[in-house]
């Protein structure tokens, strides 16, 4: 069953450019790994905010990229922004919910029994 999440990420001061390089390395990673959907980034009118949607194909493809994340980029990342929310769509395996609870993750299950796609 597919996982997907949402993120909101306040960007420390001066640090854009930073990050900005940051999370082009990230998307060039990330192309490498399997089973990823959807990686995309917004970021808001003023630049202090940064949104992330992260959708996979599955609760393994989400703990493969968030190992080889947190390898890669974790200390890096977390030197140019603070995580503000973390919202997980889905029902993710046991072990994919123990990595994202130190996330401060909070989850959402699907509603209803209807047939999705997308």
């Amino acid at each position: 069953m597919q996982v997907s999440w949402w993120v909101e990420l306040a960007v420390r001061s001066g640090c854009l450019d930073d990050f900005e390089k940051l999370t082009g390395e990230m998307v060039n990673s990330t192309k490498a790994e399997r089973g990823v959907l959807a990686y995309q980034r917004f970021i808001s009118d003023d630049q202090q905010t940064v949104y992330v949607h992260e959708r996979y194909e599955d609760s393994d493809a989400a703990v493969a990229h968030l190992r080889a994340f947190a390898a890669i980029f974790g200390e890096r990342y977390a030197s140019v922004v603070n995580r503000k929310r973390f919202v997980v769509f889905g029902e993710p395996s046991d072990e994919l919910r123990t990595i994202l609870d130190r996330y401060g993750a909070t989850y959402h299950r699907p509603f209803g029994r209807f047939p999705y796609w997308g």
